[in-house]
């Protein structure tokens, strides 16, 4: 889950009257001759491709997948029209590690804004409800939930993993297209709003990150470790893809 550098984002192909744009991750280890197509929430396409490959080459592995890429991107964006836009309001469907909560928005006399679980609601008390002032509470609340549902999380991972790397720096940064990094440093980054996200999807992030320290790149080898550790990796992956447009819809 590697950011890709703005130099490598422009590249485009033609599919019929469709232009599917994509960026492309260079992987001195893939074997040369091996490229990967994906397509991520919400809607992202991404090229993993060795080290030396040409841009010729590159097009032409694209445009051999380009139906498959077509239909993807397609499902990505008929899933979009049913998610409607946050107002930040009482009644409205909240999500956290999974579950569905409604939004009971409180005025009351408080000197700083709540937010609390309350049975199968989230309840945000605030001297100003409106939607502006409700919103930042929640993302302060989501984020601190965040870092401790995730310090936990990366411990219980680590404890895990044979190899026993040493505990990563974590931070939190907001994405609207990814999930979380690691840094060649060994730093992991992750999408505070993951936390919204059951359990399970949240450690097949977590580990996947991890295993990045062992192995940076998308190489067999790091799947082998993915597989060894997670067997259910893909089943998590595909479960958090379907939630994407509802989880990143801030």
């Amino acid at each position: 889950m590697r950011e890709v550098l703005p130099h490598e984002a422009d590249w485009s192909i033609h599919y019929g009257e469709e232009i599917i744009r994509f960026a492309v991750r260079r992987q001195p280890q893939r074997h040369r001759g091996s490229i990967a197509i994906h397509v991520e929430p919400p809607g992202r396409v991404v090229v993993d491709a060795p080290h030396d490959a040409s841009r010729p080459t590159v097009l032409a592995a694209v445009r051999k997948r380009a139906r498959w890429v077509h239909e993807h991107l397609a499902s990505f964006r008929r899933r979009h029209l049913h998610v409607l836009p946050r107002e930040y309001v009482s009644g409205e469907a909240v999500m956290y590690l999974g579950r569905r909560y409604r939004l009971k928005v409180i005025p009351a006399d408080v000197a700083e804004a709540s937010v609390k679980l309350c049975g199968n609601r989230l309840e945000v008390r605030s001297t100003d409800p409106a939607p502006a002032m409700v919103r930042a509470a929640m993302e302060a609340w989501y984020r601190a939930r965040a870092r401790a549902v995730f310090a936990k999380g990366i411990d219980d991972m680590l404890a895990m993993l044979r190899w026993k790397p040493a505990a990563p720096p974590m931070r939190l940064q907001a994405m609207k297209i990814q999930w979380g990094s690691c840094s060649p440093a060994g730093r992991l980054t992750l999408n505070p709003w993951l936390v919204k996200a059951p359990r399970d999807c949240i450690d097949y992030v977590i580990l996947h990150e991890l295993c990045h320290l062992k192995e940076h790149n998308h190489s067999a080898r790091f799947f082998r470790l993915m597989d060894r550790y997670m067997p259910t990796w893909r089943q998590r992956k595909a479960r958090l893809d379907e939630l994407a447009e509802v989880i990143l819809n801030q």
